[in-house]
C-alpha cells in the first residue's frame, strides 16, 4: 500500500502541485483547453487498458511461480495493448481532421496522445500482480517530478501551453521505457509472440472489466468532454479546476484499492469466506474515513479554491461543493462493483 501510495501519489499530487501555477499562468480559456485535450486522449487511454489493469493483474498474482506462465501474460497482453494503441491513433486523427473544433488545435491532441503510449509502455499490472510495487515506484517518481519541474522552468506564459502536454507525456514514456527493462532486469520475463488463442483468451478475460470501465468513463472523463463540446473553453476551465482537485481527494483511495486486490484474488481463490471478511473489515474503515475527508472538501471549498486555483476561479466553488462527495461514493463504488 505504501509503494502503491507513492506511485499514485506522483500521478496525482504532481499534476496538482502544478495546477496553482498553470490556472494562473494560462487562465481558464486555456487550461479548458488542455483539460478538454486530456479528456478526449482519456478515451483512448481506457481503450489500451481495456481492464487488463485488473485481468491481468489477477493472472499474474495467481500465476507469479509459473515463469513459462508469466511471458506467456506479459507478451500477450502487450500485443494486444500495443494494437489497441495503433487502432487509438487512428480513431483519434480521423476525429482531429474531421472537426473544426478539435483541427483549430490538432498538435495539442497529438502532443497528449504522447500519455498513451507512455501508459501501454508502463506495465503497472505486471509489478502489482508480483505484489513488488517498490521496483517502479521511485523509477516513476523521479521521471514524472523531473518534467513537472520542466513545466515551472518553461512554462512561462501562455504562449507555452503546447509544451504543458509534450513535458508530461515524457514524463510517462520515459518511466515506461525503464519500467519494461525493469521486467527484463528483476524477474527474466521477455517479449515472445503468442499465438491467436492465447490473445483470444485475455480479451476474453479483460472484456466485462473493458466493459465496465467504459461505463464507469460516462460520469468521470466524459463529463469533460461532453461539456467541451456544448461549452467554450472557459466554462470547462472553471470544471476542470475544480474537478483536478477532486480527483485528487480520490486518489487518496486508489494505492489502497490496487494494494489490496491482488490480496484479495489469491484469499478468495484460497478460501472465499476469508476474502469476503477481509472486504467487509475493509468497507468499515474506508467508508468511514473517505467520509470525514469528503465532508471537509465540501465545508472549505472557499478557502480550497482561493488558495489553489486564485480569485479568478470563483465559479468553480460551487462546481467544488457539487462534487465534494465523490471520492467518498466512488470508494464505495470500488469496493462493491470491482473488488
Amino acid at each position: 500500500i505504501f509503494s502503491l501510495g507513492v506511485l499514485q501519489g506522483a500521478n496525482y499530487i504532481l499534476p496538482l502541485l502544478t495546477l496553482p501555477y498553470l490556472v494562473r499562468v494560462l487562465g481558464p480559456e486555456f487550461f479548458g483547453l488542455l483539460a478538454f485535450a486530456t479528456a478526449t486522449v482519456g478515451f483512448f487511454m481506457l481503450i489500451t487498458d481495456y481492464g487488463f489493469n485488473l485481468s491481468a493483474t489477477r493472472q499474474i498474482s495467481i500465476h507469479r511461480d509459473d515463469h513459462d506462465k508469466l511471458k506467456e501474460i506479459f507478451s500477450s497482453v502487450m500485443m494486444i495493448k500495443a494494437a489497441l494503441m495503433v487502432i487509438s491513433f487512428g480513431l483519434m486523427a480521423l476525429l482531429v481532421f474531421s472537426f473544426e473544433k478539435f483541427s483549430q488545435h490538432w498538435d495539442v491532441y497529438f502532443a497528449t496522445f504522447g500519455i498513451v503510449i507512455g501508459q501501454v509502455l508502463f506495465p503497472q499490472w505486471f509489478f502489482q500482480g508480483m505484489e513488488r510495487m517498490k521496483y517502479i515506484t521511485y523509477l516513476n517518481i523521479g521521471a514524472k517530478a523531473f518534467f513537472t519541474l520542466c513545466i515551472f522552468i518553461f512554462v512561462q506564459e501562455q504562449a507555452d501551453y503546447l509544451l504543458v502536454p509534450l513535458l508530461t507525456a515524457m514524463g510517462f514514456v520515459v518511466a515506461g521505457i525503464w519500467s519494461l527493462y525493469l521486467v527484463k532486469k528483476e524477474f527474466d520475463v521477455g517479449f515472445f509472440w503468442q499465438t491467436t488463442s492465447t490473445i483470444k483468451f485475455q480479451l476474453s478475460e479483460g472484456w466485462h472489466v473493458f466493459f465496465s470501465s467504459m461505463a464507469i468513463s460516462l460520469y468521470t472523463i466524459s463529463t469533460t468532454f461532453i461539456l467541451g463540446l456544448f461549452a467554450n473553453n472557459t466554462v470547462v476551465g472553471y470544471f476542470a479546476a475544480a474537478d483536478k482537485i477532486v480527483q485528487a481527494v480520490k486518489g487518496l483511495y486508489a494505492p489502497i484499492s490496487q494494494a489490496i486486490y491482488p490480496l484479495i484474488s489469491k484469499k478468495i481463490h484460497e478460501d472465499k469466506q476469508s476474502g469476503l471478511a477481509f472486504i467487509h473489515k475493509t468497507t468499515w474503515i474506508v467508508g468511514t474515513v473517505m467520509f470525514v475527508i469528503s465532508a471537509l472538501l465540501f465545508l472549505l471549498a472557499e478557502p480550497i479554491v482561493n488558495l489553489l486555483l486564485g480569485t479568478q476561479y470563483q465559479q468553480s466553488v460551487l462546481l467544488l461543493k457539487i462534487m465534494a462527495f465523490l471520492p467518498f461514493i466512488i470508494a464505495l463504488s470500488n469496493i462493491y462493483g470491482i473488488q
